[in-house]
């Protein structure tokens, strides 16, 4: 059986499809292109397609990942071009590898994220950053599946800067993972800080809405409208606090499709 990793993207509105979605949406797209994928054995056989670190709803992202096991081989190009054109546009395919090793979810240790913070000014955003960076621990709350949990939103987060502008990614003007400032009132363009974040992995998660209440504990930092979230990367984090491609294995070859990681 073959395996290819992918790294996909979800953009503009399409940000807000949950996890169930896609993985609905992804199985049709597979029937359609007529992908050979493979299925478990059984009574109630299912696609043989495993998700690794999903980013939550109404979050965007360029660095979602999935496996899919094929009943055939195909070439990684071919495979990324045919989901891609079965997909709704938002959904987009960027990259797909064959899978050499079995440590792929050991490698996703880290994510990169950018969070657009309308209608807050640099300085208000700098403050409660260097606030939040000064503390030993940031406790905040978090409703789970388990009932409500409190965990440190600190202690995770490597690196956290007010950034002048962030990368061009996809979007709409005013969806999520668009950089143009949105117009304020009266049609001027509103102060809209940029934070700049890499989280590491732990259990439980800390994703970017804990460190936003962290920011709204150590600073009373509370946006006046909903911030703009977007994943520019995730995969093994280095001692100097960068994120590197989780596809690349040192050693072995590399089949490579679409747009390089971020």
């Amino acid at each position: 059986m073959q395996k290819i990793r992918i790294r996909y993207a979800k953009r503009g509105r399409l940000a807000f499809t949950s996890h169930r979605d896609f993985a609905r949406a992804l199985e049709r797209a597979m029937r359609r292109a007529a992908v050979p994928i493979a299925y478990s054995s059984g009574f109630s056989p299912h696609p043989k397609i495993s998700y690794a670190s999903a980013a939550p709803t109404g979050v965007a992202s360029e660095a979602e990942y999935f496996e899919v096991g094929l009943q055939a081989p195909v070439q990684p190009d071919w495979l990324r071009t045919a989901l891609d054109a079965a997909l709704p546009p938002g959904l987009d395919i960027l990259e797909a590898v064959e899978a050499r090793t079995s440590d792929f979810a050991d490698r996703l240790t880290g994510s990169h994220w950018q969070i657009r913070l309308p209608e807050v000014t640099d300085s208000a955003a700098e403050a409660a950053v260097a606030a939040f960076l000064a503390a030993d621990e940031v406790l905040v709350e978090r409703m789970t599946k388990s009932g409500r949990r409190t965990m440190d939103a600190r202690s995770p987060v490597v690196r956290m800067a007010v950034t002048e502008r962030g990368p061009d990614v996809g979007g709409q003007p005013g969806e999520v993972g668009n950089t143009t400032p949105e117009p304020a009132a009266g049609g001027a363009a509103g102060p809209c800080a940029i934070l700049d974040l890499v989280v590491r992995h732990v259990t439980p998660s800390v994703r970017p809405d804990d460190v936003l209440a962290g920011l709204r504990v150590v600073a009373e930092l509370a946006p006046p409208v909903p911030p703009k979230v977007i994943r520019l990367a995730q995969g093994t984090l280095t001692g100097h606090g960068e994120i590197t491609d989780p596809l690349v294995v040192v050693g072995a070859d590399r089949a490579v499709s679409g747009t390089p990681s971020t």
